[in-house]
């Protein structure tokens, strides 16, 4: 791949948008290339994603403009469709998905992190959705997941009118991201987190993930009767047994492993 690196450390599997001479803009071998590296992580070994951008200005600057400036109406729905069947493939992707967010999140790039599960940033990060500026909607899904995010319609829709950008702080305070750090502390974070998720019990976390996602578009009625499925069905498994019998035993080490 000549974008996007993927690569294996320990449980933890790292997605690395790799185009920082465009600040790592989404084109359509960007959104291959990052289907590529989803193909590429087995599921047998790895318990959590962590995505970034390469270099220190940006994590995804947005779709490339230079690419979408003379598309056709058709050519255009055919690129928003590609970028939401990948965008939804790492929202529903079976392991948790951290988005380590070391600059700039534009357009496109704040859709990518809107698709992950947890979002962290360094305090260099700036966030925003400047489609309408340029003419447009968002196309990746940012006009349906920021709201659903941050929980407010009222800024959700401020920041899609204004195309205005927000910088770290003011991220985590209306709830885009959970935590800010020191750039030089950021992938150690996320990785320190994507471990501690990693030595959780597997099928477990998978099934938090699919009860939460899920339940969300759900009455609470069949949300919950979801959730006691998912409970009830890690009883079958050995990491049950393993996680209770540590319990028991008072081991602080556990040995899941994913069956």
């Amino acid at each position: 791949m000549t974008f996007v690196e993927y690569e294996l450390t320990g449980q933890v599997g790292v997605i690395t948008v790799n185009r920082p001479e465009a600040l790592n803009a989404l084109n359509s071998s960007v959104l291959r290339e990052l289907e590529q590296a989803l193909e590429q992580v087995d599921l047998g070994i790895v318990r959590c994603l962590v995505i970034t951008g390469a270099g220190e200005k940006a994590f995804v600057a947005g779709a490339d403009v230079a690419e979408m400036a003379n598309m056709s109406v058709a050519e255009a729905k055919e690129f928003g469709k590609t970028g939401n069947a990948l965008f939804r493939r790492f929202e529903t992707f079976p392991v948790p998905v951290i988005a380590a967010i070391n600059g700039y999140a534009l357009g496109g790039g704040n859709e990518l992190a809107l698709c992950c599960d947890i979002r962290i940033c360094s305090e260099k990060a700036i966030f925003g959705q400047p489609e309408a500026g340029l003419g447009i909607t968002p196309g990746f899904g940012g006009t349906q997941r920021l709201v659903r995010v941050i929980g407010s319609i009222s800024k959700a829709k401020e920041l899609l009118y204004t195309c205005r950008n927000i910088k770290a702080e003011e991220a985590r305070e209306i709830g885009l991201v959970s935590a800010v750090y020191p750039s030089e502390n950021l992938m150690a974070e996320a990785l320190k987190m994507a471990n501690k998720i990693a030595s959780n019990a597997p099928i477990a976390i998978r099934n938090i993930k699919k009860a939460v996602n899920e339940g969300l578009d759900l009455r609470i009625e069949d949300a919950i009767n979801l959730e006691v499925d998912l409970f009830s069905a890690c009883f079958a498994t050995e990491d049950q047994k393993e996680g209770m019998s540590a319990f028991f035993e008072k081991r602080k080490e556990k040995m899941f492993k994913n069956q």
